[in-house]
């Protein structure tokens, strides 16, 4: 039975060696666009790691802003919301009493 394995593995080392020998080959080959592919990729990825982050920058700030804005305004304008609107009634009333009369020419 020994001896069966051992000439099974004497038949498959050449094989394995094959494919060793074509996984470097291929390694060797491809090499130089891994390189060049890591580079253009690490460039690329610094570029618009950068405008992604400048982007997300702005767009945190516009929301800071926004929020703020909605705070003042459920905050403060909204509980005066009754008062404006009653200002806004008297001084329409007073504006359409004090009308100046028409002069024809």
């Amino acid at each position: 039975m020994s001896v069966l394995v051992g000439l099974a593995a004497l038949l498959v080392v050449p094989f394995v060696l094959l494919v060793v020998g074509l996984k470097v080959l291929f390694t060797l080959l491809f090499l130089p666009i891994k390189i060049v592919g890591g580079l253009v990729k690490g460039v690329f990825g610094l570029f618009f790691g950068l405008l992604g982050g400048l982007f997300g920058l702005v767009a945190g700030g516009a929301g800071l802003l926004f929020g703020l804005l909605v705070t003042v305004l459920v905050l403060v304008v909204l509980p005066l919301a009754p008062l404006l609107l009653l200002g806004a009634v008297v001084w329409l009333v007073l504006k359409a009493a004090s009308r100046p009369a028409v002069t024809q020419v």
